[in-house]
């Protein structure tokens, strides 16, 4: 999905990065807790950060800004966080980006895919802390790469809903012409073929296979979703969820505006196939193997907004 949807935005940031940091909080951290940045404002609003003079950190390291008051993080947990991401390099410091701006959090595995220290950093703070990271280069997401030290500063928002296994609820019967989905009950995937020499529509088409009862989907929620991609007239698959250990999350603000514009109002638990032209996808441009100008063809199964 992160590949194939071109949605890098919605992958978490952090994981490209691996931590080290400093604040004038005075709290205990890992690696040199006290690399000199220094960051002010309340949790729960865009931070600020200054940089010291001189050389960005070398090492990778995390501190504790707020410990929090909520549950504690464990690992294995996912957490909602807020995030401002700054580039150190000793001269620009350029900001990247937070979240508080585009009002997007994003949600966050804290396991092995993480850089140590992150994994570490996170299961100090509870639900309402704040932790400071700066990826250095002795990151293992950052070795052999000439970036920039990254520094972080995360807010723990809470976590997500347990999210469904699969959609749930009524067949509607609704169907798409020229494209098939067999729906094999419980929590199997469903069959999607899209080998067709019907033509596609020149506009976004959405039909509910399956109906839930759960919150409509709004714009700026964060989803958890099952989905398989493919082109249509061709069955060529060029993606999908079921085949990995976990459904995909990612803010809907942050796909293609096929998804955007044929998710919204759909309730949780639903399955939908949507047909999108190449104007709400990838335009005329290949992506990762999908020609340019093709329809694309998803049949989803919405399991959790937040």
């Amino acid at each position: 999905m992160r590949r194939a949807l071109a949605v890098l935005a919605a992958v978490p940031l952090i994981l490209f990065a691996a931590a080290c940091g400093d604040s004038d909080s005075g709290a205990t951290g890992g690696g040199d807790a006290s690399a000199g940045v220094k960051v002010t404002g309340t949790v729960g609003a865009k931070p600020t950060v200054a940089f010291p003079t001189g050389t960005p950190a070398s090492k990778s390291s995390y501190e504790v800004l707020a410990e929090g008051t909520g549950p504690a993080v464990k690992s294995g947990d996912k957490v909602i966080v807020n995030l401002t991401v700054y580039n150190w390099d000793g001269k620009d410091n350029a900001f990247q980006g937070s979240s508080y701006d585009t009002k997007t959090p994003e949600t966050i595995g804290v396991d092995q895919q993480l850089p140590q220290v992150l994994q570490e950093g996170f299961t100090k703070v509870k639900h309402g802390g704040r932790l400071l990271a700066v990826m250095a280069a002795d990151s293992a997401a950052q070795q052999g790469q000439a970036t920039p030290t990254k520094v972080f500063v995360l807010d723990v928002v809470g976590s997500p809903p347990e999210a469904l296994k699969a959609a749930t609820g009524k067949e509607t019967g609704e169907t798409l012409k020229g494209v098939k989905v067999d729906n094999p009950g419980g929590d199997k995937a469903p069959t999607l073929t899209t080998k067709t020499k019907d033509k596609p529509s020149k506009e976004l088409v959405v039909k509910t296979l399956i109906e839930g009862t759960g919150a409509k989907v709004q714009a700026a929620n964060t989803l958890t979703v099952h989905y398989t991609g493919k082109i249509w007239g061709t069955d060529k698959e060029f993606d999908s969820s079921w085949g990995k250990s976990e459904p995909a999350s990612f803010p809907l603000g942050n796909v293609i505006q096929g998804w955007q514009k044929g998710l919204v109002d759909v309730p949780v638990g639903s399955r939908v196939v949507m047909s999108i032209p190449p104007d709400l996808g990838y335009g005329a441009q290949e992506q990762q193997g999908i020609p340019g100008n093709s329809t694309l063809v998803f049949v989803v199964d919405v399991l959790a907004a937040y």
